[in-house]
Formats: structure tokens, C-alpha cells, sequence
């Protein structure tokens, strides 16, 4: 029979320097780019100014997690939570609901023999009999034929 290896961590990233992984270095990348740009692009005022705001939110998407998962699914998630209704309520069309009744009145018909059947209070004791036995009791001149089988 021949061996298979089967990787373990698969839900670890790979890191390439120190504790950083591939996608927080990627992304400390572009942050970086997006600050010299802002740096070669407007005087120094108006650069700390938008600077430091770019390089904290490049540093929480690289970094922040929030219960175990990366700040940009978060924010992922909780855009598709405000785009989705938070309470889904089924209203019965009218259209389902007689095809409803048509399967309600299949199964009524289907079921019908076994209801209409009268109940004493001798043949009732006999089905408590056969169910507290799990099915070893047949009843009283029932044999094989029996109407009620228990089946487990």
C-alpha cells in the first residue's frame, strides 16, 4: 500500500521575512508606494497631513485581525451583513399554498385506511402491548398478516 504525505497548516500562511507573510509584505509594498507618491506629489504639510492617515490603515490591513481573520475579510463581511436583511420572513404565495393543499390532500388520501379504522380501548392496550415489546408481540391471532408491524 503505498504512502501519501498529507500536508498539515494548510491554513497557515507562508512567511518570508521574520513574522511577516507574503500578504501583509504585499501589502506594506503598495502602502508604501501609495506614500511616496503622496511624498513626491504635495509639500510637506499637506504630506503629514494624508500621510500618516495612508500608512495607519496600509498598517491595520497588513496586521489587524479580528477573531482570527484578516481586517479586509472583516470588512468584507460586514459589508455583505449591511447589504444583506437581517431577518428573512416567507410569506405564503397563493400559488404554493394550493399546491400545498394538493399535497395535503394526497397524503389524507393515502393515510385514510389506517385512520378510519375504529379504536377500542382492547386494541389500543394490544398496540401499547406490541410497541413495549419492540415488535416481538404480534397480537392475539395476528401472525405474519398483522395490519400494525413495528419497525425498528
Amino acid at each position: 500500500m503505498r504512502q501519501f504525505t498529507v500536508p498539515q497548516f494548510i491554513d497557515v500562511e507562508d512567511k518570508i521575512i521574520g513574522p511577516i507573510t507574503v500578504r501583509q509584505f504585499v501589502i506594506l509594498i503598495v502602502g508604501g508606494l501609495f506614500i511616496f507618491l503622496e511624498y513626491k506629489l504635495s509639500d510637506i504639510t499637506f504630506f503629514l497631513f494624508i500621510g500618516i492617515p495612508t500608512a495607519l490603515l496600509f498598517v491595520i490591513f497588513a496586521f489587524v485581525k479580528i477573531n482570527g481573520v484578516p481586517f479586509h475579510y472583516f470588512l468584507l463581511n460586514v459589508g455583505q451583513t449591511f447589504k444583506k436583511p437581517a431577518l428573512r420572513v416567507w410569506q405564503r404565495t397563493s400559488a404554493s399554498f394550493h399546491r400545498q393543499e394538493k399535497a395535503d390532500t394526497s397524503v389524507q388520501a393515502a393515510i385514510a385506511p389506517y385512520v378510519a379504522r375504529s379504536m377500542d380501548k382492547s386494541h389500543l392496550s394490544e398496540l401499547a402491548l406490541l410497541i413495549d415489546t419492540g415488535g416481538v408481540y404480534q397480537g392475539e391471532g395476528r401472525g405474519q398478516d398483522a395490519n400494525f408491524k413495528l419497525e425498528i
